[in-house]
C-alpha cells in the first residue's frame, strides 16, 4: 500500500486514551522480545537468468509491451559490455533478494572506472519505459534502478539493495577499455519451507494457474514478515497480514511467522491503545503514528483465525488486553440510532477499505465493526473471557437492526450506503460478512446489483477478496467462481507470474499513485485465489459443480 495520513484531532485522541487500556514498556518490550524469538531464517537459493530479451510495443500486451526472447546467454558473457549495453535478462519468474555480477576485462587492462546501471522490473513496460521525469506521488527512491562504479577489474560485486523482479537491464553510463560480465545471478530469498498440497486432477487449468500465481504472490511476500510488497513498501500491514495468513493456512503452513506478526503490532502498540496500520522492522521495530479505523479491528479477526489454526492458546490468552483494546474506540462513534458516525469517523481516522475514490464507505464501515466484533466476541469465549466483553453482543444487536433499518433498500433488494444511497460491491460484501443480511438478501442483492445503473466496483484485489468471500457465504457458488476466474484470471491472461496491488481490467495504466511504474506488481492482498481454492475446493477444483 499505500498513503499515510496524520491525524488532525489529537484531542479525541488525548480524551481516548484516558479510557483506553494502557499497557507498559516491559510489556512491549517482552512482546517484542517474542516477535524476535520467532524471526524465520530466510532460505537463500541461487536463481541465475534464463535468457535475455527484447522489449517490444505491442497493443495487445500489458500496459502495451511484452518481453520476446532474443539468445540464449552464453554470447553475451563472451562479448564485451561496450555493445550490449541496454540488453534485458528475463529470470523466468518473479523473484525477490540480492544480485551479484562478476565483472571482467575484455581484451586488456580496464584502465578506468567501470560504471553500470542496473534497472529491475517487474513487468516488461517497468524495464523499457523511463522512470524520469517522475510524476508519481510516491517517493521517486521505490523505483528499482541503482549505479555502481568499480574502480578494480575483474571483481565481483554484489548490489546492497534487495531488489523484488523478473526482468533487469543493464546499460554502460561509462568506462574506458571494454569489459565484460561473466556471470550474473539472484541470492533470492523467501520464508516458506514447505510445498503445499497439489491440487484435485480434475482441476481446471485455468484454476491451476491462478493457485500457481497466488503461491508464487505469498512466496514472494513472506520473508522475514508478511510484506505487502516486496518492491514496495517492503513493511507490515494488517489489512494484508490477514490476507496472508488466511492464504498460508491453506498453504505454507507457516504458523510461527503468523505469530511474529501478531507479536510484533503489539509490541508497538500506540500510547492510545489503538494499534498501527502499519509496522517496520529494521533497524529496529517501529511504526508511524497514524490510525486507520478497519485495519484495527482487523488485528483481532487474526488472531482468532490464528488460534483456530494453531490451538496455540498461550498466544492467545497473552494478546488478549490488545484484543480487547481494539473493541472500545469504535463505541466512540456510535450515535443513538445505532449507525456509526460515518463522518466524524471519516475527519477524526483513515478510512481504507478499498482504492476505488468513489466508494462511500459508511455500510462498510457499519459492517465491519459488526463483523470484527462478532469475531472478537466468538474469541473471547474460546479463552472463557466473554464476561470482559459482556456490552459486545448488545452492541452488535443494536448495530445489526440499524443497519437492516438505515441502509437496506427493500424496493431495491440491495444495499445503500450514505446521504446518496450509493450502491457498491463493496457494502453488499460487508453486509453479508457482517450478517446484516441475510443468505437470501445477500444473494439476492449479489444478484440485483448488476440491474443497477451507477454500481461502485472495487478498485482492488483487496475489496474483491471480500465480495468473493461474502459470494460463497450466501450460496453464489458460480459466481463468485467466476470473479476469480474473470479477475485474477484476467491478470493471468495478461502475463502475470505475480499478482498485482492493483487491477483495473479497462484499465492497465491505472495507479493510485499517478505513476503505473511505482505500482507494486507482486502484492500480498492479491494472493488469496490460493486461498479460496483450497478452501473450498468443491466449488473450485471441481469442474463439474455448479
Amino acid at each position: 500500500m499505500k498513503k499515510l495520513v496524520t491525524n488532525s484531532l489529537f484531542l479525541f485522541f488525548i480524551c481516548f486514551q484516558l479510557s483506553a487500556q494502557e499497557f507498559s514498556q516491559a510489556q512491549k518490550n517482552r512482546w517484542l522480545e517474542i516477535a524476535e524469538a520467532n524471526t524465520p531464517t530466510l532460505v537463500v537459493s541461487q536463481k541465475n537468468p534464463v535468457t535475455l530479451v527484447s522489449i517490444v510495443e505491442d497493443s495487445s500486451a500489458f500496459q502495451g509491451y511484452k518481453a520476446q526472447t532474443v539468445s540464449g546467454l552464453e554470447e553475451f558473457y563472451n562479448n564485451g559490455m561496450k555493445q550490449q549495453s541496454g540488453k534485458v535478462f528475463d529470470f523466468g519468474d518473479h523473484l525477490t533478494g540480492f544480485l551479484t555480477i562478476k565483472i571482467d576485462e575484455k581484451k586488456r587492462a580496464v584502465d578506468a572506472p567501470v560504471r553500470v546501471k542496473f534497472t529491475f522490473a517487474e513487468t516488461p513496460a517497468e524495464a523499457l519505459l523511463p522512470f524520469d521525469p517522475y510524476k508519481g506521488t510516491l517517493s521517486r527512491s521505490w523505483l528499482q534502478d541503482e549505479i555502481i562504479t568499480v574502480t578494480e577489474v575483474p571483481c565481483t560485486v554484489t548490489i546492497p539493495r534487495r531488489v523484488s523482479f523478473r526482468y533487469v537491464r543493464i546499460d554502460v553510463l561509462g568506462t574506458a577499455p571494454d569489459f565484460r560480465i561473466s556471470e550474473i545471478y539472484l541470492n533470492a530469498t523467501t520464508s516458506v519451507k514447505v510445498k503445499p498440497e497439489p491440487l484435485a486432477s480434475n482441476t481446471p487449468e485455468l484454476i491451476k494457474k491462478i493457485d500457481k500465481v497466488a503461491l508464487n504472490t505469498l512466496k514472494e511476500c513472506m520473508q522475514t514478515v508478511y510484506e505487502d510488497g516486496p518492491k514496495r513498501d517492503r513493511r507490515l500491514w494488517i489489512g494484508d497480514l490477514y490476507l496472508e495468513m488466511l492464504s498460508n493456512k491453506y498453504s505454507f503452513k507457516n504458523d510461527s511467522l503468523t505469530k511474529r506478526c501478531l507479536y510484533l503490532f503489539a509490541g508497538l502498540i500506540l500510547p492510545d491503545g489503538v494499534l498501527p496500520p502499519n509496522v517496520f522492522e529494521r533497524p529496529e521495530p517501529h511504526s508511524e503514528i497514524s490510525h486507520l479505523f478497519d485495519y484495527a479491528l482487523i488485528y483481532n479477526v487474526v488472531l482468532k483465525e490464528y488460534l483456530d489454526a494453531t490451538g496455540d492458546f498461550e498466544t492467545a490468552n497473552d494478546l488478549w488486553p490488545v484484543v480487547k483494546s481494539q473493541v472500545q474506540f469504535p463505541k466512540e462513534y456510535i450515535l443513538e440510532n445505532g449507525l456509526i458516525d460515518y463522518k466524524r469517523a471519516d475527519k477524526d481516522w483513515w478510512l481504507f477499505f478499498d482504492w476505488n475514490e468513489e466508494l462511500d464507505k459508511q455500510a462498510c464501515m457499519q459492517g465491519c465493526v459488526i463483523w470484527a466484533y462478532k469475531n472478537t466476541y466468538e474469541l473471547a469465549k474460546k479463552l472463557g473471557k466473554e464476561d470482559e466483553l459482556k456490552e459486545i453482543p448488545a452492541l452488535i444487536d443494536k448495530l445489526t437492526k440499524s443497519a437492516r433499518k438505515n441502509l437496506y433498500d427493500k424496493k431495491q433488494g440491495v444495499f445503500v450506503s450514505g446521504d446518496k444511497k450509493q450502491v457498491s460491491y463493496g457494502s453488499q460484501a460487508w453486509m453479508v460478512l457482517s450478517g446484516v443480511a441475510s443468505k437470501e438478501e445477500g444473494s439476492q442483492a449479489f444478484k440485483k446489483i448488476n440491474e443497477i445503473k451507477n454500481v461502485v466496483y472495487p478498485g482492488a484485489p483487496y475489496m474483491f477478496h471480500y465480495v468473493v468471500e461474502a459470494m460463497i457465504n450466501v450460496g453464489l457458488k458460480q459466481e463468485a467462481k467466476d470473479v476469480v476466474t474473470s479477475y485474477w484470471g484476467g491478470m493471468v491472461k495478461k502475463g502475470a507470474d505475480t499478482f498485482w496491488e492493483v487491477y483495473v481490467p479497462d484499465n492497465d495504466l491505472f495507479s493510485p499513485y499517478n505513476s503505473h511504474l511505482i505500482n507494486s506488481y507482486c502484492h500480498a492482498w492479491a494472493c488469496t485465489p490460493t486461498y479460496f481454492i483450497r478452501k473450498y475446493p468443491k466449488i473450485f477444483q471441481d469442474d463439474s459443480v455448479k
